[in-house]
């Protein structure tokens, strides 16, 4: 059990993946509030389960909460450096959905809604679950 724990806490990365880790967790953080709470312009919890049924994820609420709640609390944890593989995994499964599920069929402009934002953000949580929390992170301390 310890070599699983030391396993997922471990990072071998520096400064520079601190740094990815931080703007990765506060975008999707903030993104997650939006759903949850409403809050920054988001439409909460009925908001986003109504357009997540809209788009064919069902049940609308509970995808919402889902996607809310990853975004949240795994962004929180990449802010924070605690837990950051199981978090940059949840987080690069739900960019996955939001680019195949919304984004695909637009190309890859923003300015279309495209995949472009989701696909940097996808490389983030990607680098972050491949590499671990960076330097300065709970993760590094725990594990020594």
């Amino acid at each position: 059990m310890n070599t699983m724990i030391n396993k997922v806490l471990s990072t071998r990365a520096g400064y520079g993946l601190t740094v990815v880790r931080l703007f990765v967790g506060i975008i999707f953080a903030a993104h997650g509030a939006q759903k949850l709470f409403g809050l920054f312009g988001g439409y909460g919890i009925a908001g986003t389960a109504q357009y997540m049924e809209s788009i064919g994820l069902a049940p609308g609420q509970l995808m919402a909460i889902l996607a809310g709640g990853t975004e949240f609390f795994a962004g929180l944890a990449l802010i924070i450096g605690l837990l950051v593989r199981p978090a940059a995994l949840g987080l690069t499964v739900l960019s996955l959905v939001a680019i195949f599920s919304v984004h695909i069929s637009n190309g890859l402009f923003m300015v279309n809604n495209g995949y472009e934002f989701a696909l940097a953000l996808l490389g983030g949580s990607i680098a972050v679950l491949v590499e671990g929390a960076g330097k300065l992170s709970v993760d590094r301390a725990i594990v020594g």
